[in-house]
């Protein structure tokens, strides 16, 4: 065993023995969680896909409560809704845990590595794997309901509107499924692999793919109605706010396009450092929030594409920002899960996991839920207050 890997079973053994000091005074403290906040039933959590949960979702000072161990790495983003936490591994299983305990409640065996984060909704959990089966199942007995093959790998997340799930293939297509029973609604044909979740506003599906084009494409029928050159290789999720499209490229730019039509609104590049954009952006209130494998986190201002402000880690941001409230929320390539002021950058509070992260951070009922390439999964949740000494 290299000093590697017993550094890293050492931080193992100490933030378990940690969570048997803190786990009950936790869950009393959360255990007034709001309602509106319940859910995370999909990757970036709206159909938008704006990675944004109001103000006072998440406490600025979290503990971890539980850490749940697969056989391989998570890239995963989580999936959380009933009060369950769903999400796949590289091991080849799909799993369900329950989100207050992290008890395994039940697993899935996929016929191959599991990348893409899944969807609930309507009582059903989806995902793709990369041997290119889609997978329906009921998301309370795990139980499969249907599948359906696209013959190549499917990392993208599903997004849904009107009985549709929307989701992108390394067969180069866009696909359209009825959610009932699977029936395939439409194809798209592009150029190259989609990897990025699509994005659904107003029975419109915005989706950008490795080719370099941005499509818009009619929920309903299927219907082409727009398709944007953007001059790049493009792994990441758009995020629509207000009829625009914000993303990042491979080009080491950032782009706010108006995806009705085809107008460049402004293009973002760090004077100094340029690297590839991977993660997807949240976007809150004039705001732009994007990792890059610069390994810095841009604040971007939405409308003029000026800095705001750079946080930089120590190693690439491949994870995608969740913005909550004044706070902004990541992991990073170097093991850290940091939670930021959004308004200047200032570090509020930050945890070490000793292990790369390239999956998201998905944020329900006060909690806090992420995995890592050592394929554990972790769930934070907010300090126990102290209890004054009697006198």
């Amino acid at each position: 065993m290299n000093p590697a890997q017993i550094l890293s079973l050492t931080h193992r053994f100490m933030v378990r023995v940690f969570l048997l000091v803190v786990i009950v005074g936790v869950a009393t403290a959360s255990s007034g969680a709001s309602q509106e906040n319940d859910e995370w039933n999909l990757f970036r959590r709206d159909a938008a896909l704006t990675g944004v949960l109001p103000d006072g979702a998440l406490a600025d000072a979290l503990v971890p409560i539980w850490m749940f161990e697969t056989g391989d790495s998570i890239e995963s983003t989580a999936a959380i809704a009933d009060g369950r936490v769903y999400f796949g591994s590289l091991d080849r299983f799909f799993y369900a845990l329950d989100l207050k305990t992290g008890e395994e409640l039940w697993k899935f065996q996929a016929a191959a590595e599991v990348k893409s984060s899944p969807s609930v909704f309507d009582g059903f959990v989806y995902f793709g794997d990369e041997f290119g089966e889609f997978h329906a199942l009921d998301a309370a007995t795990g139980e499969k309901k249907w599948g359906f093959n696209t013959g190549a790998g499917i990392v993208s997340a599903a997004n849904y509107a009107d009985g549709r799930l929307v989701f992108g293939s390394y067969d180069n297509s866009l696909y359209a499924l009825n959610a009932a029973d699977g029936s395939l609604a439409w194809r798209l044909q592009t150029e190259g692999y989609v990897n990025g979740t699509p994005a659904i506003v107003n029975g419109k599906v915005i989706s950008i793919g490795c080719d370099g084009f941005l499509r818009v494409v009619d929920l309903a029928t299927g219907e082409l109605l727009n398709e944007i050159l953007v001059y790049s290789y493009v792994g990441s999720s758009p995020a629509i706010v207000s009829g625009i499209a914000y993303f990042g490229t491979f080009e080491n730019q950032v782009l706010a396009i108006n995806f009705t039509t085809g107008e460049l609104l402004w293009e973002y590049e760090h004077p100094q450092r340029k690297f590839p954009f991977y993660s997807s952006a949240a976007v809150s209130e004039g705001r732009v929030l994007i990792g890059g494998r610069d390994k810095i986190m841009h604040a971007i201002d939405a409308l003029t594409s000026e800095s705001l402000w750079t946080y930089r880690m120590r190693a690439r941001i491949d994870s995608s920002p969740v913005i909550v409230g004044d706070r902004v929320v990541f992991g990073g390539s170097s093991g850290e899960i940091s939670i930021l002021d959004v308004n200047n950058g200032d570090i509020v509070w930050q945890f070490d996991t000793a292990s790369s992260i390239v999956a998201s951070p998905a944020i329900a009922q006060g909690k806090l839920v992420i995995g890592t390439e050592d394929g554990q999964m972790y769930a934070f949740g907010p300090a126990a207050p102290e209890v004054p000494l009697s006198e």
